[in-house]
């Protein structure tokens, strides 16, 4: 029997902890139970019924323009409002995420300056595309950066685009390595935490929301390649054109009962049901 991707995670989990496996090529581990899969893709838009078909929940659509030089080939960036509804009708929902540049052109590299441009243009692709408050919009660190790094030029970056982001009505989620997200743990920043493998060491943190699988798990639906992304929780920031996020209120705690009132209303309902 052909072994699935669960198993095949499983598999390599146990073949890490017994040093099968060189650290060269390092399979990353499964940190709980696996709730389903959504995509991300920019090279083009694929159907919602071919996303629907594949079986995904969804997909981390870019609220960021096109870089230049990539006009032509990016097709699948900014998401459009009449993707997302699209997507609502075949049962699928979308979470949103900025990236412009990219290495050398890194959103992060100005520090704060650049998510005080950034954040406002992020915004406004979500709201353009339906996108409702009080949802996160990932902030990609598309990178395996230095601590040094991280401190002077990414912390600032997230730290303001964060700000942004909660003044204006809305979450903070993060896209990054192992190790990004377990500095912005450190720091608080984030509520929802998007992880690639670039740098991880073949680990997944245990904050993860989504899991970005490797290159090799990318797979073509309708003509469009897209990335896999196996869902960890049931909230991956996922949103529905214009349909509000309301956080579902605890229960309160049923209050106690004394066994004298409770005689007295087990009295007072005979002598109603007598009448």
């Amino acid at each position: 029997m052909p072994m699935n991707r669960r198993g095949f995670l499983r598999a390599s989990a146990l073949a890490l902890a017994a040093g099968t496996i060189g650290v060269a090529a390092p399979q990353a581990a499964a940190q709980g139970r696996i709730l389903g899969t959504v995509i991300d893709y920019a090279a083009g838009v694929p159907s919602a019924a071919a996303i629907r078909g594949a079986g995904h929940l969804g997909a981390v659509r870019y609220v960021s323009q096109r870089r230049p030089g990539t006009e032509n080939w990016m097709l699948g960036k900014p998401v459009t409002l009449a993707e997302t509804v699209s997507l609502a009708q075949y049962g699928l929902q979308t979470a949103s995420v900025y990236q412009f540049g990219r290495a050398e052109t890194a959103d992060w590299l100005r520090g704060a300056a650049g998510a005080l441009e950034h954040a406002p243009q992020a915004i406004a692709l979500h709201v353009a595309a339906g996108g409702p408050k009080g949802r996160p919009i990932y902030i990609a660190i598309d990178d395996n950066p230095t601590r040094a790094q991280y401190e002077n030029q990414i912390r600032p970056y997230l730290q303001a685009f964060s700000a942004a982001l909660h003044a204006a009505g809305y979450q903070t989620g993060v896209y990054g390595n192992y190790h990004v997200i377990e500095w912005c743990t450190q720091d608080g920043i984030g509520e929802f935490f998007w992880m690639h493998d670039w740098g991880s060491g073949g680990r997944i943190h245990p904050r993860t929301t989504i899991h970005q699988l490797p290159q090799k798990d990318q797979r073509v639906i309708d003509g469009v390649t897209v990335d896999i992304n196996n869902v960890y929780a049931s909230d991956w920031g996922q949103w529905t054109p214009h349909v509000p996020h309301v956080p579902v209120p605890p229960v309160p705690p049923a209050p106690e009962v004394s066994t004298d009132q409770l005689t007295q209303l087990l009295n007072l309902l005979r002598t109603a049901s007598s009448l």
